[in-house]
């Protein structure tokens, strides 16, 4: 028997083994974690900064006196009159009762929102019922219409209700959004496999059931971001508060308007209301932010 003969296996043998060492050596390279550069850390610094400006420079108005403010160049850093302006603020504009409407009117257009939203994106997503396409989109093509041009008929119709100046007023037309709605039917295509409902439904769970223990673990990651855009756009609604409500039981936008009332408003107790006004939703992002981001990512990587 020749040599070649003997080493051949021998050489196969090799080759195979081979093998799954380059792939183990892929995956381990796949695995990696990807380093930034210094150019990644400057772009980001520099994006912070600027996004920050706004809210320090409000914080450095809110500090100073509105002499010093109409004076030139402007004030570059922090003064003494910080709490000062804000219990002016706090008490000029009842923020007390504004901070406490805005919070209920947020919170219940968020929570009527996030649930509406995802039984509706998930009907038009994954149930098959008559003219679903035309009513999926006449729901996107209220997105089209100016927001402006309800505004008459929906105060006529409130007015018939007898809610003028009642919170219900600014919660009834919001419990729904057609951009919820549309976002989550989106995210349901993709992350909610019909085969998991089709077998839940073979082992005789029900449509409440179905929603319950399927759709809504799904649907976590985008319902942490659709609640979060509600809620900062609930907080920060102006024109339609600003039409149904009064000064007696206001929101926060409706509070602050207030403060620039006046022959000579003061522009430094304005802003100290704007930051008290500003400081909820940064506590809220700084407590809630990491779930929230955790969970877009955990959606992305299980879609």
């Amino acid at each position: 028997m020749s040599t070649s003969q003997l080493t051949a296996p021998q050489t196969s043998k090799a080759a195979k083994g081979s093998k799954p060492r380059r792939e183990r050596t892929r995956v381990m390279g796949a695995g990696k974690q990807l380093h930034a550069g210094p150019l990644t850390y400057i772009v980001l610094t520099v994006f912070a900064l600027v996004s920050l400006a706004p809210l320090v420079w409000t914080a450095i108005a809110a500090s100073r006196t509105d002499r010093r403010l109409a004076e030139t160049p402007p004030p570059l850093w922090f003064g003494g009159n910080l709490f000062k302006n804000m219990e002016r603020a706090w008490e000029e504009g009842g923020l007390g009762t504004a901070m406490f409407n805005t919070i209920f009117v947020a919170g219940m257009i968020t929570i009527s929102t996030v649930l509406f939203a995802t039984l509706a994106g998930f009907a038009f997503a994954k149930l098959r019922f008559r003219f679903s396409g035309l009513l999926l989109m006449l729901t996107i093509g209220t997105m089209m219409v100016p927001p402006q041009l309800a505004v008459v008929p929906l105060y006529l119709w409130m007015a018939d209700l007898g809610w003028s100046n009642q919170l219900q007023t600014v919660i009834l037309p919001t419990l729904c959004t057609a951009f919820g709605t549309f976002f989550m039917r989106q995210y349901l295509l993709q992350a909610l496999p019909t085969e998991l409902i089709e077998a839940a439904r073979v082992d005789g769970a029900s449509s409440l059931r179905v929603v319950w223990h399927v759709v809504f673990p799904a649907a976590r990651p985008a319902m942490a971001v659709l609640g979060l855009l509600t809620f900062v756009f609930a907080w920060n609604d102006f024109l339609w508060p600003i039409i149904a409500l009064n000064q007696e039981n206001p929101t926060v936008q409706v509070a602050l308007n207030s403060l620039g009332t006046g022959y000579v408003p003061d522009q430094a107790v304005i802003m100290a209301g704007a930051l008290l006004g500003t400081l909820p939703l940064l506590i809220a992002f700084l407590l809630f932010g990491k779930q929230i981001v955790g969970g877009i990512m955990q959606g992305a990587v299980k879609g």
